[in-house]
């Protein structure tokens, strides 16, 4: 095999750990960052990210000869952006050189033109200086000012596409002081979204986490992720997935929040999430001052107001922002997100909000939207439950239950969440969309939130009792609509 030599400058493959190749430079290291010992390594800039590395020189390619076999290997939507990237490097590359050239043939003719026009230019250049003078207010000029040559004064800006956020928006104020910013159109769907320049971590890649880091990904923002259950088929399948289409993979929570300017979790209840925060490698571990971190969990107040509070005093921004929805709609971006906390912080979220939600609320002060988001859960919890009671009351009265269901859509009750939920008893298809065993959590906070009030919710507590009992028919990893089960045995 030939040997390959590289030096600085030179465009290349690099490989870094379990990541795949990626196109990157050559680059000088900065003066205070000291060369590994050992084998020959180079300094290299990773295109289309803020990743750059010490890569050993065996795991480096020259950039041109293998440019068709990785494209072909790696199909990503960041790895594209990175290639285009490294074109549009070259691209001005060859126009730099180009305009030099030019430039040098321009003055060779120039110089050869100078000793026989000097005398008339220097009269020419005297006689119209004077008319210029004469012709023009002082201050101004009539072919050179910045608007009429096509560039913006120094003290304008050109336009962005990053507009303020009222702008690209639309944002309804209440009197309650909640704010809902919604996107003009389903932004996931159609891809007008410009994705945040900040680095994005995932922690927890369940029913819900895979979709929204799926849609931040397609939507072009620069993710690493992290799954507590990595070890487990389906966790490492999605990390393997997520790999290939540009994300990059954290060994711990503290990694990925000290690598990351934003950080989200979405884990199943309370105690993970403690867990996630205070344990061993833990998100708390990773936070400094300005480091952001968005619990997306869905837990009681109390726990969202304690993680806040250890987040905040470590200098960190914190920002809580439970998702309504199911598994097929944080796949299509269409989840319903409620937050509360940090109002900056939720407006720097808002690509991201874009990516996986049709519309968000933010709610004021810390602990609002874990309220709301239990007493929605509540609601949809003791729903579906009736739902199955009358599912079963018309069979063991001998009504037709699609009968029952055709009139149901039919008439005020119709729904999208009604009609699928009943189609699953009806094809005895309960694949998790949203798990029972989390929607029994939910009524079981709920009912909770309203003791420490002392508000009675005595529906959410007869639903409670129904879903414990479909629990102990081992249906907890079934879907929420499974609570059909607790009425036929």
């Amino acid at each position: 095999m030939a040997t390959v030599h590289l030096r600085i400058g030179d465009l290349v493959w690099g490989k870094l750990g379990r990541y795949p190749p990626w196109p990157g430079k050559i680059v000088s290291p900065p003066k205070d960052l000291k060369k590994p010992s050992g084998k020959k390594c180079f300094f290299v800039k990773f295109f289309g990210t803020e990743d750059h590395a010490w890569i050993k020189v065996e795991q480096l390619k020259p950039y041109h000869p293998h440019k068709e076999d990785m494209i072909k290997i790696n199909k990503g939507k960041r790895f594209q952006q990175a290639v285009d990237a490294v074109e549009e490097f070259l691209k001005k590359a060859r126009g730099r050189e180009q305009a030099s050239h030019n430039s040098a043939e321009e003055n060779s003719k120039s110089n050869s033109d100078d000793k026989t026009k000097s005398s008339s230019a220097e009269a020419r250049g005297r006689k119209n200086s004077t008319s210029t003078l004469k012709s023009s207010p002082a201050g101004e000029s009539d072919d050179l000012s910045p608007k009429k040559r096509g560039r913006p004064p120094k003290d304008e800006k050109p336009g962005s596409a990053l507009e303020p956020i009222s702008k690209r928006l639309k944002i309804f104020e209440e009197d309650t002081g909640s704010t809902s910013i919604q996107a003009a159109d389903s932004t996931a769907v159609n891809g007008s979204i410009t994705p945040t320049d900040k680095r994005i971590g995932f922690l927890g890649l369940g029913l819900m986490g895979s979709g929204i880091v799926a849609n931040l990904l397609k939507m072009g923002h620069i993710v690493m992720v992290w799954n507590r259950t990595a070890e487990k088929q389906l966790g490492s399948l999605q990390c393997d997935l997520f790999i290939q289409e540009g994300a990059r993979l954290g060994r711990t929570p503290a990694e990925v929040v000290s690598t990351c300017d934003v950080t989200f979790s979405c884990v199943s209840d309370p105690k993970a999430a403690k867990d996630l925060v205070l344990g061993p490698s833990g998100v708390l571990q990773g936070i400094r001052p300005g480091k952001c971190y968005v619990e997306m969990s869905t837990v009681d107040p109390d726990t969202v107001a304690e993680l806040s509070q250890v987040i905040t005093s470590r200098g960190g921004r914190f920002l809580e922002a439970p998702v309504s929805g199911s598994q097929q709609l944080s796949n299509d971006g269409m989840l319903v997100i409620l937050a509360a906390g940090d109002r900056s912080l939720y407006e720097d979220c808002s690509s991201c909000f874009q990516a996986m939600g049709k519309t968000s609320f933010f709610l004021g002060e810390v602990g609002n939207a874990a309220k709301m988001m239990l007493i929605l859960n509540m609601v949809h919890g003791s729903f579906m439950a009736t739902i199955a009671e009358g599912l079963t009351l018309a069979q063991v009265t001998g009504q037709s239950q699609t009968t029952f269901l055709d009139i149901l859509s039919h008439g005020q009750m119709a729904s999208t969440f009604l009609d699928q939920k009943c189609q699953n008893v009806l094809q005895g298809n309960f694949k998790p969309d949203y798990y029972l065993k989390h929607i029994q959590k939910d009524l079981r906070l709920a009912i909770a939130m309203g003791d420490s009030v002392n508000h009675p919710t005595p529906m959410a507590a007869a639903a409670n009792e129904v879903y414990k009992r479909a629990k102990a028919l081992d249906q907890s990893d079934n879907d929420m609509s499974a609570v059909y089960r607790a009425y036929i045995h």
